[in-house]
């Protein structure tokens, strides 16, 4: 008989009762370990979900028997907690982004490497099912746009938070390579509003667009390639696949779990599986995306001074 995997799960806000606890729960190979410093919290969330062990101190977690962590803590609690679980021998599934500053984000893979450990980072749409499929086409042109309705933000956050997706998701779809890049922002009221970015590798072109200040708030991906056109609204809410013997219109099984809809099932099958089989995930090409959004930080800084 397999033993179960001591997993421990470090921060318990929405992302994690959302989209990570409910995939955890429905396992039967794993032991779950929650951590939170809120008391209340901690105690709502182990009895909603029936995880018997919870602690407020993440050393508690640190005893030598935990094989693999999942990190949803804010943004600025990333690095202190990272460093702790890499520097206590355990692989570790972080949330995006890795730190709040590129330095940051490059310290701690490369710990992970000297550790020989895997990091692996947050990038659900990689493992979404819609997704998935367009990644097997060869692309030439990729658009990936999302939108919000009246939520402009400060550079930083809202490049890290959210346009993040946006990068990581056009760098997937694109074939692999070293990227061209060009970025355009516009602001409104002292804060950014849109934000524009280029990508170009060999003949692929990729373009990720997002609108903060818009009427609607959607997520849309097209791939275009040599006789189709393949296009995926809100993670599979509708999939249009148009190509050379006419277009198919899908819409999304509506009994998949948001979880599964949303690539976190396969994500985390995908972590724990080499945590099983002891093999390193590294987060280099995560770090790619980091290093890409931080030239977007800058151009949106400098737009946000003009």
């Amino acid at each position: 008989m397999i033993r179960p995997l001591r997993v421990g799960v470090v921060g318990l806000g929405d992302i994690a009762q959302k989209a990570y606890l409910p995939v955890l729960a429905a396992r039967d190979d794993v032991e779950v370990s929650l951590m939170t410093r809120d008391p209340g919290r901690l105690a709502d969330v182990a009895r909603r979900y029936g995880f018997a062990r919870s602690t407020t101190r993440v050393e508690d977690l640190l005893d030598g028997t935990l094989d693999a962590a999942f990190v949803h803590a804010s943004t600025d609690a990333h690095v202190g907690l990272v460093e702790q679980l890499l520097h206590a021998g355990v692989p570790v599934l972080v949330d995006k982004p890795l730190a709040p500053d590129l330095a940051s984000a490059t310290r701690l893979v490369e710990l992970a490497e000297e550790r020989g450990l895997s990091l692996a980072v947050g990038f659900n749409r990689r493992f979404c099912p819609a997704h998935v499929a367009l990644s097997q086409e060869p692309a030439s042109v990729v658009l990936v746009q999302k939108h919000r309705c009246g939520l402009p933000g400060e550079p930083r956050q809202f490049v890290l938070d959210d346009f993040i997706h946006v990068v990581d998701t056009v760098r997937f779809l694109m074939p692999a390579g070293e990227e061209e890049v060009s970025v355009w922002c516009t602001a409104q009221d002292g804060l950014l509003a849109t934000v524009t970015i280029a990508l170009r590798v060999g003949a692929s072109t990729g373009l990720g667009v997002m609108h903060r200040v818009g009427g609607v708030a959607e997520e849309v991906v097209e791939v275009m390639g040599p006789g189709y056109q393949h296009r995926v609204v809100d993670l599979a809410e509708e999939w249009r696949a148009e190509a050379e013997g006419g277009l198919r219109l899908m819409r999304r099984d509506s009994w998949t779990d948001v979880p599964t809809l949303r690539g976190f099932t396969a994500m985390v099958d995908a972590f724990l599986g080499s945590v099983r089989s002891k093999d390193v995930i590294s987060a280099r090409d995560a770090l790619r995306t980091h290093e890409i959004c931080e030239q977007v930080v800058r151009a949106a800084e400098a737009e946000l001074t003009r």
